[in-house]
């Protein structure tokens, strides 16, 4: 199966934001190439919020170029087998904690949002990881900075769709 074939297929078995949803599916519909970054019509990307094991705060990164905090996460690159395994690969990538484990369940929400030209926007694809443990972080060459927040401190660093995330993760964790 193609990565093509299984975002449409990820999207079909995503119940919520249904609106969005369908908007995920029309652009790919209208866009074989739109989960490449080379789309520039907008393009399908994945994350991952990533808990820590006692599922009380969360690991952000201090994105280099946007000098923002948010998820790890990013576009998807051909050796990618799925959208769930995207999102795990940047999150391990950006993070730099091996062994993390994708949430059952799917994706965790959705997030469109408009980009810097040439492209228009993302799709993204928001999944939430829990790391292991002993898990010890390192930054990579994307970020300024990584650091763990409590659920109650991420309003106080981050925009409104990482809250989103925060809050679906929460709900589907039971938190």
């Amino acid at each position: 199966m193609s990565l093509y074939d299984d975002a449409v297929l990820v999207l079909k078995g995503y119940e919520d934001q249904p609106e969005l949803r369908q908007a995920y599916l029309d652009h790919l519909a209208a866009h074989p190439d739109g989960v490449w970054k080379a789309c520039h019509a907008g393009h399908v990307t994945a994350s991952a919020l990533v808990i820590d094991p006692e599922r009380g705060r969360v690991l952000l990164t201090l994105h280099r170029k946007l000098r923002m905090w948010l998820q790890m996460g990013g576009h998807c690159e051909p050796g990618d087998v799925s959208l769930a395994a995207a999102a795990l690969r940047e999150a391990t990538e950006e993070s730099g904690i091996p062994g993390l484990t994708l949430l059952a369940g799917g994706p965790v929400r959705l997030d469109r949002h408009a980009i810097p030209p040439p492209c228009h926007c993302h799709f993204d694809v928001q999944y939430a990881a829990v790391a292991a443990p002993d898990a010890a972080h390192a930054i990579s060459d994307e970020s300024l900075d990584l650091r763990w927040f409590p659920y109650d401190e991420v309003v106080e660093v981050a925009d409104e769709s990482v809250l989103r995330l925060v809050g679906a993760t929460r709900a589907r964790l039971g938190v």
